[in-house]
């Protein structure tokens, strides 16, 4: 039996010639491949261009894994993830929460793994890792031997392949919480229900980096589960930890009494209120920690999104003391990095104060940023010393 092909445009061929490996639907020229399989890509004259999965349904159809003519069988996809897992050993310390697998930064589009512990839980995104979950769970649990797998597949992008959104048990047993160390701080991570696969992991990195700079009094806006602000009490004399979210604070808390911390208080605020608020009584910190959700999840949203980061930048920025620390962040993809510069920039000088970057971070090691894949870059973190 012939082996399903997709043929492309020249336009199609130019984007992965130069490096990118997606190739949306308007570039295909003609396919006889069914949803979800392993298909060669061609170009028009018919030149051989790679292998990749197919998806009949997202504009994303073509999603390239190899630019080699070679077998996507069981051995191929064993080794894509043994070579995912080499790289984390290499990078990943004092810590037993990772990424696995990244999609494409580890060529294995769509398929996301995260290691909580003993436990894993994956996301198949597209059509074609849903069809081979039983196939990655068993070569999952082949390589790491976990106590029990969880897929958390209820992210909306599935809808757009015509996948369902659910959250099961695929493999063993995975209790309703799952304690695990980072940065040797106990953290509560509940797989089933948790923001993202449990907890933000792409964070780890940037905590550990703060704390090293944290001292005296703390603000730390945005908090979720306490993760800056549990990272970096060792250090300081009092974190005031403040989230919108009633359930995030209660998280926090429970993380802070699980590691017997006593100087950091939890409250449920709203971080632009805080801000303006801590002026109008003037009060001064020693670092604050920015680290908001996504203010622009699309393209129309970016100047509003430009507004709310120079409002609490700007508002952070006149709250610190001199020889202070602003930890901000950005996980917005459609705000690139030199944007986000450009926007802390502008806060600095209509806030009147000289400041320096001492860091320039992005996300874990873990989370790998592909060159030509800009998607693969989306967290910005900056630690920034008022003069």
């Amino acid at each position: 039996m012939a082996e399903a092909q997709v043929v492309i445009t020249q336009r199609g061929a130019e984007r992965l010639f130069a490096g990118h490996l997606w190739v949306y639907r308007s570039d295909i020229r003609g396919t006889d491949a069914s949803p979800g399989d392993a298909v060669r890509v061609c170009d028009e004259r018919g030149r051989f261009l790679g292998r990749a999965f197919y998806s009949e349904r997202s504009q994303i159809s073509v999603r390239l894994i190899t630019r080699d003519d070679v077998p996507m069988d069981r051995n191929f996809f064993a080794a894509r993830i043994r070579a995912a897992a080499a790289f984390r050993e290499r990078v990943v310390e004092d810590t037993q929460v990772c990424r696995l697998v990244y999609g494409e930064a580890d060529q294995f589009p769509s398929l996301i793994v995260d290691r909580y512990a003993d436990y894993l839980v994956i996301q198949t995104l597209s059509q074609a890792t849903e069809r081979r979950k039983t196939e990655i769970v068993e070569i999952l649990e082949e390589i790491f031997s976990p106590r029990g797998i969880v897929e958390r597949n209820d992210p909306k992008v599935r809808l757009l392949e015509g996948l369902d959104q659910k959250v099961s048990l695929l493999a063993g047993e995975v209790p309703p919480e799952v304690i695990a160390l980072e940065n040797g701080v106990r953290f509560h991570f509940d797989l089933f229900k948790g923001q993202k696969t449990g907890g933000f992991l792409d964070q780890r990195e940037n905590r550990r980096a703060a704390a090293e700079y944290a001292s005296g009094e703390v603000l730390d806006c945005f908090t979720y589960n306490g993760g800056f602000a549990l990272t970096l009490a060792g250090k300081c004399q009092h974190v005031e930890a403040i989230d919108l979210s009633p359930t995030a604070v209660e998280a926090g808390r429970r993380n802070q009494a699980l590691n017997q911390i006593t100087n950091v208080a939890f409250r449920e605020a709203n971080a632009f209120d805080v801000l303006k608020q801590c002026d109008e009584q003037g009060r001064r910190f020693d670092m604050i920690l920015l680290d908001p959700p996504a203010f622009a999840k699309n393209r129309a949203s970016v100047p509003a999104a430009r507004r709310g980061y120079k409002e609490i930048n700007l508002r952070s920025l006149k709250l610190l003391r001199p020889g202070g620390y602003l930890v901000t962040c950005s996980c917005s993809h459609h705000i690139p990095e030199h944007l986000f510069l450009e926007i802390i920039t502008e806060a600095a000088n209509d806030a009147r104060r000289i400041a320096a970057v001492v860091e320039r971070r992005t996300q874990s090691r873990d989370h790998p940023i592909l060159l030509t894949v800009p998607e693969t870059h989306y967290l910005k973190c900056f630690i920034i010393k008022v003069l």
